[in-house]
């Protein structure tokens, strides 16, 4: 499992790398091989708001259907268009080509239950709990 040390981690398996104000936001190396082979991506438009914890769009693979829940508070500034016409990114790149959303923080304070890259990965040997 790949867990790049520079990020935090949710424990719905988003990924965020925040610079400055903005937080680029994907799903985990983890979630994209659980799912499988994704086919369908469904994102917010640019303008939209996003909340912690709540969904801001849609994974869909041959397995399974994943809602994508947001880390973090602020305006959608930026979506990854290309994922929506190519999904197959996000399991080849889920940290780099394969991200889904850019937002414009409303609080540069990140939600004290994101963890690091250590966190994560005992999170998952953990099997989630």
């Amino acid at each position: 499992m790949n867990v790049p040390a520079d990020l935090k981690y949710s424990s719905s398996d988003e990924w965020i790398r925040v610079e400055g104000d903005v937080a680029t936001i994907g799903i985990t190396d983890y979630a994209q091989h659980e799912l499988g082979e994704v086919v369908y991506v469904e994102l917010p438009e640019v303008g939209a708001t996003v909340s912690p914890d709540v969904s801001f769009g849609v994974v869909e693979s041959v397995k399974a259907v994943s809602e994508l829940l947001s880390p973090v508070a602020g305006e959608v500034i930026a979506v990854n268009t290309p994922v929506s016409d190519e999904p197959a990114i996000i399991n080849d790149a889920p940290y780099t080509d394969g991200w889904m959303i850019r937002v414009k923080l409303s609080d540069t304070n990140l939600p004290s239950d994101l963890m690091d890259a250590a966190a994560y990965t005992a999170y998952r040997a953990d099997g989630g709990h």
